[in-house]
C-alpha cells in the first residue's frame, strides 16, 4: 500500500497534468479555489501539501476532469459495451464501427513509428 506521502505526490502530479492540459496557470487554479496565492497549488502539485476533498471537487470542475482522474481511477469505456447499449444499431452497423476503430488505431500506430 502506498504511503500517505506517495499518495499526495501522485495526486499532485495528476493535478499538475490536468492543469497543464487545460492550459491554466497555478494562479488561475488558486483563484478558482479561493487561495490567496499560487504557492498553495505549487505545494499541492509537489505533494508537500494535502488537498481537501472539497478542493479536489472544485479542481475537477475547473479543470473539466472527473475527480477519479486525480485519484488514478480512470475508467475506460469498452466500445463493445457501448455499442450493445444502443439497441437501434444492427449487428452489421456495430461491426462496421469496430472495423473503423481498428482502422484508425492502425493508422495512428503507423504514424507514430
Amino acid at each position: 500500500m502506498k504511503t500517505s506521502e506517495d499518495k499526495n505526490k501522485f495526486i499532485g502530479q495528476k493535478i499538475k497534468e490536468a492543469r497543464e492540459a487545460a492550459e491554466k496557470s497555478q494562479k488561475e487554479l488558486a483563484d478558482a479555489l479561493g487561495f490567496e496565492s499560487a504557492t498553495a497549488i505549487s505545494l499541492i502539485e509537489a505533494g508537500e501539501r494535502k488537498s481537501k476533498i472539497e478542493d479536489l471537487e472544485k479542481m475537477a470542475e475547473f479543470l473539466h476532469r472527473d475527480i477519479k482522474f486525480f485519484l488514478g481511477i480512470e475508467e475506460k469505456a469498452d466500445i463493445r459495451f457501448a455499442l450493445r447499449a444502443d439497441k437501434d444499431l444492427s449487428k452489421k452497423d456495430q461491426d462496421e464501427i469496430l472495423r473503423f476503430i481498428n482502422f484508425v488505431k492502425k493508422e495512428k500506430d503507423g504514424r507514430s513509428k
